[in-house]
């Protein structure tokens, strides 16, 4: 019997280690195909300039590039080693495109809309999505200060000044001119003047002729300010300062102190050694360990008005990488100056001719000590940021691997996520957030108003995920590689009921919470399973945060639409409260807030206790 035994043992050994050595052969073998194939396809390619795309096992289009050469380009993914973010992207490239085009600058310009069209994993991680707030003193007859965003679709860039360091500078700068001179506020004029006349901050063009040769010395000292010459707006604190001091009025001549130290430090421009009025901006950079630091310096009439920094991992060669982020900077609402200086890697005749600005590569004399200020403030930079960077990898590009690889997925690029809210079952809405590679992906939100107006948060989530994805079906949006419902097995089991009757094969996920509601496990496979999480991993920390937000995000879209909704509809939500009885709760108490302080035994006096009771408990929960 024992003999038996040892032989069947011996069969079952022999039979896996022969299914094993087929599998290993299978996907050595498979490799090998792909590598032919690869390599057979780079013997075709021909050394002219133009992009290529590489994609994935899925045919999805992972990277674009640029090159002078093409095969020596894309000869150079696939030989020797590599590092960082490129040997990652190496590891998915199973098949690549490419593009033949007559120059350089087509090559630029059809990379950057390839890369706008097809929105590539790796691409992504090299995105500047930083803009800048510009203040406008409008072109009409009777100008107004506003503050922009959107420049490109302005036509006229002359009346735009900037740039500022965030929304807030602009509107604290808008604020103080506004204060300090009777411009217009009015988006449209009234018939009669408004409060801003009657405080002396208007000159009351609404109902007023006003000399135009007072509008225009108005419009002369604002362009003065906002080019960077302080001295008449201080001239004009100061000598406001002490009427107020002679007449003892301390508390508006403090108000007018807090201005001066404003334009005095926040204002304050750091002055270069250039005495000219032209606007220009100054690139450098900085790359170590995988990393490529960039500084940006604007200065606007001689003055460092603001910087700007990123800092980005490397795919690319160093000078494409520089050259592709200089041409894309400015497709971002940043006005493109006279003068654009850039380090020697830079190709400027490519840039000249793209952006169609003077483009220089200074080498000696003041602006090329422009051009060394910014590239040592890059590597200040880079030094500061780098093991920050590393601890935020870890929280989201290896943590999102992590989970990858808990749940045995072949790639996790994407995860939506879903959350509902409810007020005792009235404005029920749902929320969908996503994540992109770890990180959160705010242009992919959106938000659901549930049509079945009822407790039940089973039917909310049948709803909301049949909506999302057939709309997916439909319209051949990009599909998860995950779908995570902040729920328990109830609602992850109706979401895979409603993923499966569209024919759809993308895994659904839940998130356990314990006794004291915090999340301690993911609820995953079929049969489902629980999988623990240790609080202190950066697993945990991503599933966290994407938790809190998904719930933040459908929180603040419940209370948007319940905001909108008036005292009379929310007490048609209270079982026990008709039409009698509410006209004679909306004779009493005007407003939610009044009736929020009403006392139960108040309201009583009107419906009955076990109403009052319960509309007491609505109304607490009503923000």
């Amino acid at each position: 019997m024992a003999i038996i035994v040892i032989m069947i043992k011996t069969i079952y050994i022999v039979f896996f280690f022969i299914e094993f050595t087929n599998i290993i052969w299978y996907i050595l073998e498979g490799d090998y195909i792909m590598k032919s194939m690869i390599k057979e396809k780079l013997s075709l390619v021909p050394n002219l300039p133009g992009c290529y795309l590489m994609k994935n096992k899925d045919g999805v289009i992972i990277y674009v590039g640029k090159a002078k050469k093409l095969k020596n380009r894309l000869s150079s993914y696939f030989r020797g080693t590599h590092t960082g973010k490129t040997a990652k992207l190496v590891s998915e490239i199973v098949d690549f495109e490419y593009i033949v085009i007559n120059s350089e600058k087509e090559a630029l310009v059809l990379e950057l809309n390839l890369i706008k069209k097809h929105d590539p994993k790796y691409n992504i991680l090299l995105r500047d999505d930083k803009s800048y707030p510009y203040i406008e003193l409008t072109n009409d007859s009777i100008p107004r200060l506003s503050v922009v965003r959107n420049i490109n679709r302005k036509k006229d860039h002359r009346n735009l000044y900037g740039p500022y360091p965030n929304v807030t500078a602009a509107r604290n700068t808008v604020n103080l001119l506004n204060r300090m001179y009777p411009l217009r506020k009015c988006t449209t004029f009234n018939k009669k003047p408004c409060l801003y006349y009657h405080i002396n901050q208007c000159l009351g063009y609404c109902t007023k002729s006003i000399d135009h040769n007072v509008i225009d010395s108005l419009k002369s000292d604002i362009i003065k300010f906002l080019k960077g010459d302080n001295s008449l707006i201080i001239d004009k604190i100061k000598k406001e300062m002490k009427v107020y001091i002679d007449n003892m009025n301390y508390e508006k001549a403090k108000e007018l102190k807090e201005m001066l130290d404003y334009i005095n430090i926040t204002l304050a421009k750091q002055e270069v050694e250039l005495k000219d009025s032209v606007d220009r901006d100054v690139f450098g950079y900085y790359f170590d360990r995988g990393y490529l630091s960039i500084q940006v310096f604007f200065i606007r009439n001689g003055k460092i008005v603001e910087r700007h920094f990123k800092i980005i991992p490397t795919i690319d060669e160093i000078d494409e990488e520089l050259t592709r982020y200089i041409a894309d900077f400015y497709s971002k609402d940043v006005l493109i100056p006279k003068e654009v200086l850039v380090p020697d890697i830079v190709d400027d005749n490519l840039l000249k001719e793209y952006l169609n600005t003077n483009i220089l590569i200074p080498l000696k004399g003041i602006k090329h000590n422009l051009v060394e200020m910014a590239c040592n403030n890059a590597k200040i930079k880079l030094d500061e940021e780098y093991e920050l960077i590393k601890k935020d990898e870890n929280k989201t590009i290896l943590a999102n691997e992590e989970l990858r690889e808990i749940l045995n997925l072949s790639k996790l690029d994407r995860i939506e996520i879903f959350d509902n809210s409810n007020l005792f079952g009235t404005f029920n809405v749902s929320g969908m957030v996503v994540f992109t590679n770890g990180a959160p992906n705010k242009n992919e939100y959106r938000k659901f108003k549930i049509t079945n107006d009822k407790n039940d948060d089973y039917g909310t989530m049948r709803e909301v995920i049949y909506r999302r994805y057939f709309r997916v079906l439909k319209d051949d949006l990009v599909r998860p590689d995950l779908i995570i419902v902040d729920g328990a097995k109830g609602q992850m089991n109706v979401a895979r009921e409603v993923i499966e009757s569209l024919n759809m094969n993308i895994p659904v996920v839940g998130l356990k919470k314990d006794d004291k509601h915090n999340t301690n496990s993911l609820l995953a496979f079929e049969p489902i399973e629980e999988i623990p999480i240790d609080k202190r991993s950066n697993l945990f920390y991503l599933l966290e945060r994407m938790q809190d937000e998904v719930h933040n995000f459908t929180i603040s879209y419940h209370k948007q639409i319940r905001s909108k909704g008036s005292l009379s509809s929310v007490l048609d939500n209270i079982s026990g409260i008709g039409e009698i009885r509410k006209k004679e709760l909306l004779k009493k108490y005007k407003t939610i807030s009044k009736m929020k302080e009403a006392s139960i035994d108040e309201l009583s006096n009107i419906i009955p206790s076990n109403v009052a009771i319960n509309l007491k408990e609505f109304l607490n929960e009503f923000n």
